[in-house]
């Protein structure tokens, strides 16, 4: 085997900052990854050797294509869109599709190699992809989002396929537009196969998975909890987003016991100091889902809450805290005031809303801090049994897929546990969830030579 010159770990990002330049996100993603890698292989020459690192902060494949669609007007539109095929080593490349004014190539190459650590974590066959464009669903109407939903298909029909890449939803990219898409892939490819996930329990879905990322947080909150005698049962909670996750979240901590404070969206945070009762969390999810209204909203039906214009919650003092919105929502300094105030426990609920100094705080402060890449990876294990039961013409039984994302979870916990534990009751999860993520995966790599 060749003998690799060893690069340090500033070399080998500055490295990726020219390679990948004006992509801030992308770079971050693999920074926090490296930080911890790097220590890990100092003395395993073959992944030096064969450049490992190097080739998965390398994307298979970057598609990026026009998007053109006609508004209620007849106004011609035109977006972009992409799709980032990370790596495929160990399974078809699996993450979902986004349609946000936010994404970029940037982001989505992080999602994408964030979402390569996550997959190998759940113990799942599934590659990391992420994909999606730059089209606003806010504000459009039903025909509309339809249309662009089938022109964004028509051109990605032809890099996907059940055992090629298997994409789901994301942020804007809910149930509806999966049905859109779907369909358009079905007309143009006349095949019905589980090309996506995240579809109509009619026509392939499985259950829980609306369910499955939002509590699988909490079920990996409560494993970590565990390791040091406690549980959820009268722990505050703060959180931050009202959609799927979030919602979700709130509603596995308030079964188990906790009591939810916040939740927020765009335009700010509402603090209910009497906790969020499932009744509460209903309102959210029907008002947020059905009517597509604001967070604000909250305080009118619920007087004795407080709505915050334009700020997070993580000011509000608690012992867990979720943030389950968008990526880099929780800062540095916000970090600290989460410790300052009493914080013992993060699970992160969104792709990578910590930021690097987030992380850093957070870490140096020793309390239970989960990653998104193992914390929030239980959407996409059920993704990956949705993938499975289309391909057995079956559909499992929901305290079945319940017990499986449970014991997913509890999986992934394991292998935290195994590469993160630092003596003297510490466990480093960041590092634990890097190492086992990268392992398996390079692992696979090794095994197929130089391609």
């Amino acid at each position: 085997m060749a003998v690799s010159d060893h690069v340090d770990l500033p070399t080998f990002m500055e490295g990726v900052k020219k390679r990948n330049p004006y992509q801030p996100e992308f770079v971050q993603a693999v920074q926090e990854v490296a930080e911890d890698i790097f220590e890990f292989i100092e003395d395993k020459e073959e992944y030096h050797a064969q450049q490992i690192l190097r080739r998965i902060a390398e994307p298979d494949r970057v598609v990026s294509f026009r998007v053109c669609w006609e508004d209620d007007n007849g106004n011609v539109r035109v977006q972009r869109g992409w799709r980032v095929q990370n790596n495929n080593a160990i399974g078809p490349y699996k993450g979902g599709i986004r349609f946000h004014p936010s994404v970029t190539e940037s982001v989505l190459k992080f999602l994408a190699f964030e979402q390569t650590f996550k997959n190998a974590l759940t113990g799942l066959p599934m590659g990391g992809g992420k994909g999606g464009s730059n089209f606003n669903p806010k504000g459009k109407s039903v025909r509309e989002i339809m249309r662009f939903c089938q022109s964004f298909m028509t051109e990605l029909y032809r890099h996907i396929g059940a055992d090629i890449d298997v994409p789901a939803g994301d942020i804007g990219v809910g149930g509806r537009e999966i049905g859109f898409m779907f369909g358009q892939y079905k007309r143009i490819t006349n095949n019905f196969t589980g090309v996506l996930t995240g579809k109509g329990l009619e026509w392939g879905g499985s259950l829980i998975r609306t369910e499955a990322t939002g509590y699988g947080a909490v079920y990996f909150l409560a494993n970590m909890l565990a390791t040091k005698g406690e549980d959820l049962v009268g722990k505050t909670a703060v959180i931050s987003g009202s959609g799927n996750v979030a919602t979700h979240a709130a509603e596995k901590i308030v079964q188990l016991g906790g009591k939810v404070l916040t939740l927020s969206d765009s335009g700010g945070f509402i603090h209910d100091p009497d906790g969020l009762d499932q009744e509460k969390i209903n309102w959210v999810k029907s008002h947020k889902t059905h009517r597509r209204g604001r967070i604000e909203e909250y305080v009118e039906a619920f007087p004795n809450a407080t709505f915050h214009a334009g700020k997070t919650p993580w000011g509000v003092p608690c012992y867990l805290a979720l943030p389950c919105a968008t990526q880099n929502e929780l800062l540095g300094d916000d970090a600290r005031t989460l410790i300052a105030n009493g914080c013992k426990g993060v699970s992160e609920g969104a792709n990578m809303p910590t930021d690097l100094d987030g992380v850093h705080v957070f870490k140096a402060a020793k309390i239970l801090y989960a990653p998104g890449k193992a914390s929030n990876a239980g959407g996409v294990a059920v993704s990956g049994l949705e993938m499975s039961q289309n391909s057995e013409r079956r559909s499992w039984k929901e305290d079945e897929l319940q017990q499986m994302l449970k014991d997913i979870m509890a999986g992934i916990h394991q292998s935290c546990l195994a590469y993160g534990d630092q003596g003297g009751g510490y466990i480093d999860y960041v590092k634990g969830a890097n190492i086992a993520g990268f392992k398996k995966v390079a692992d696979a790599m090794l095994a197929f030579g130089v391609v």
